[in-house]
Parts: C-alpha cells; structure tokens; sequence
C-alpha cells in the first residue's frame, strides 16, 4: 500500500509541476515531458506492471486536462510503461545512460503518436516542421531535465526497495 501512494503523490506532484512551474520555464514554446520521465523511470526500475499501472493513471491525468478524446494518452502512456518494463533486468542504480537513452525513443516515440493521432489524421503533413520545432527541442529539454528527475526517482525507488525488505 505504501509504494502505490508514493507512486501516486509522485505522479501528481510531477503532473502538478509539469501543468504549472515547467508552462512558466518554457523555452522556444517547449516545456519538458516530466510525466514520461516518470513513466520510463517506474517502468525501468520496477517492471511492467508498476511501469503500466503508473502510465495509465498519468496518461488518464493528461487526457484529463488536454486530451480531446479520453483514453489516447492513456494507452500511450500505458504501452511505454510496460514496454520499458521489459528492459527491468538491465536496470542498474548506478547507470544513468541507459535510462536517459530510454528517455530519448520514448519522447521519440511519444511525439511520433501524438503527430499520427493529432496531426497526420487531420491531414496535416508537414513532419520536418513538426520534428525540427517540437519533437527535437522537447528531447534536448526533456533529457536535460532527466539529469536531475531521474536521481530524485531512483532514491524514491530505493527508498520503497529497502521498505519491501524490512516488511519481509
């Protein structure tokens, strides 16, 4: 019960910061993606199902406060979770390189949906502009912005690791 209300504060601290204080730090209009830092992280440090659970329940609060339809970001969200929860047996405590990779497809891969969902089925075509003034700036901002989150993420993880052992 204690890892899901950290995970949920977590999330909702990080949506909070991402909807408030980050619109405030944009630059170039772009403000980094906090939520699928948080995503990438829960899934590479706790597997699939946390990774999943922990994406649906942000995707739901973006789709809540941006969506046009109910449910798109939480599927993506979703996927990316579990998807990242695969790479868990690589996760190292130590490493931050990998992670930050995992940051970089997923915002990637992320910014890809939302083109396809948003903009290519209402038939506007123009990819290098949309790549070259959104998907590029907010990786460069979203990885720098890692450096920093992700350390906070993984002591919050080691926190609940060494909670789970004490309980056993």
């Amino acid at each position: 019960m204690k890892k899901v209300i950290t995970w949920i504060v977590t999330c909702l601290i990080c949506f909070l910061l991402q909807t408030t204080v980050f619109q405030w730090l944009k630059l170039a209009g772009i403000s980094p993606n906090i939520i699928l830092i948080v995503v990438v992280s829960v899934g590479l440090m706790r597997g699939r199902t946390e990774g999943m659970l922990v994406g649906l329940f942000c995707g739901l609060l973006l789709d809540i406060m941006y969506g046009n339809i109910l449910g798109i970001y939480g599927i993506i969200y979703m996927t990316i979770g579990y998807i990242n929860g695969f790479f868990n047996h690589m996760f190292y405590s130590d490493d931050i390189v990998f992670p930050m990779g995992l940051v970089i497809g997923n915002d990637l891969i992320l910014n890809l949906a939302i083109y396809i969902f948003y903009f290519l089925m209402r038939n506007r075509l123009d990819f290098l502009f949309y790549f070259r003034y959104t998907i590029l700036p907010e990786m460069i901002y979203t990885i720098v912005i890692t450096l920093v989150l992700y350390k906070i993420l993984l002591a919050i993880h080691l926190r609940l690791k060494s909670s789970e052992k004490r309980s056993t």
